[in-house]
């Protein structure tokens, strides 16, 4: 089994828009690329405000790529994106 990675992302302000007009693009790249284990958005309130995703990458570096190369990313929705190795422990 390979190695799980959070990536926690944080939108940038007053780019709620930009969210909605990706989204459809932002899950056909999740649905093509089986690595994510779960994921979901931040919410605040009752707007999405980030993201979450748990996915499985070979390394740190493989996980960012794939980060980096996320409709959500290239539209520059993004003020902040952490990715860090994490260990599933209960679930």
């Amino acid at each position: 089994m390979m190695p799980l990675f959070a990536v926690i992302c944080r939108d940038k302000p007053d780019h709620l828009q930009t969210r909605m007009e990706t989204r459809e693009r932002h899950l056909a790249y999740l649905a093509e690329r089986p690595v994510v284990q779960f994921a979901g958005p931040f919410i605040e309130g009752g707007s999405p405000i980030g993201s979450l995703l748990v996915v499985e990458a070979e390394s740190i570096a493989a996980a960012q790529d794939w980060a980096a190369n996320d409709p959500y990313a290239q539209a520059g929705l993004f003020a902040s994106v952490e990715v860090i190795e994490w260990r599933k422990v209960i679930g």
